[in-house]
């Protein structure tokens, strides 16, 4: 099957496992979860150096999820990956289950338990220096989003990034538009990110964060200019793939009632079969 058309599939796969667990679990950040999909499976099945089997090599590539409230799309995709069993999935939200509402590093695969906004650069930052002083070709992957950016240390961050040119660090905003409390721009206004983030010393490139072809282009492109760290701007729509939920803040931290349930699986359901067969 065309790689492409492979992922998408298995990024409408992951988009309708999401939305079962948190429907399960009476609790989740549906909208933020659905928009980083994309990224998450481009990054997890194509792009990162990590081994399920050997989740701790000191050789592997690191990624952390900094907007660790859209946790759902990131433990189905490590279920994908074969960091845990997919079983697992099913206790999300009950108790005494390792899956808990942030990421825990407790968790196979994951770096940093995280959640806490305005964290995630700054220990990327860190993480990045540690490989460059052992001298490995590690790279760290942070994906942030776009409200957390109002968060002071994440411009700390991103100075002493710039400050170090380290470019072999990747910073992803999930550029949604949307957080819990409304439009970004009615919030704290972002538009000058690009501006922001290059005055730093990054090299900054927008994208469609929804587009496989365009995610994976640009990865595969890193970094965008030698000695400078890269910053993608992942364009996106909050609740991707479910047209009742997408672009609706109200959705930012909300579980799906039968009724919508049933509607969103029918909505993916039929786009999986637009999408052609498995071959």
């Amino acid at each position: 099957m065309d790689k492409i058309k492979s992922l998408s599939r298995k990024t409408i796969a992951i988009r309708k496992r999401l939305l079962q667990m948190i429907y399960e679990a009476h609790g989740g950040h549906t909208g933020g979860s659905l928009s980083s999909v994309d990224i998450l499976v481009a990054l997890y099945f194509e792009v990162l150096n990590v081994d399920p089997n050997d989740p701790e090599n000191k050789d592997r590539d690191r990624f952390i999820l900094s907007k660790g409230h859209s946790v759902e799309s990131y433990y189905c995709v490590l279920a994908e990956a074969g960091f845990f069993p997919e079983e697992l999935l099913n206790t999300y939200g009950k108790i005494k289950s390792p899956l808990a509402g942030h990421p825990v590093n407790k968790v196979p695969g994951i770096e940093l338990n995280s959640g806490s906004l305005g964290h995630g650069l700054s220990v990327g930052v860190g993480m990045a220096l540690a490989a460059r002083m052992d001298k490995r070709d590690s790279w760290v992957y942070v994906l942030m989003g776009d409200g957390e950016q109002a968060e002071g240390s994440v411009m700390e961050a991103a100075m002493s990034a710039g400050n170090y040119g380290l470019d072999r660090l990747v910073a992803i905003i999930d550029r949604n538009r949307l957080q819990i409390s409304g439009d970004t721009e009615k919030i704290m206004k972002l538009d000058s990110l690009a501006d922001r983030y290059h005055n730093l010393g990054w090299q900054v490139k927008e994208i469609d964060g929804n587009n496989m072809e365009e995610l994976l282009k640009t990865f595969h492109s890193m970094p965008l200019k030698k000695d400078h760290p890269s910053l993608i701007i992942a364009n996106t729509t909050k609740g991707k793939g479910v047209t009742f939920i997408e672009n609706r803040a109200k959705w930012h931290h909300r579980v799906p009632t039968r009724e919508e349930i049933n509607q969103a699986m029918e909505e993916l359901d039929k786009q999986l079969f637009e999408n052609g067969p498995d071959e």
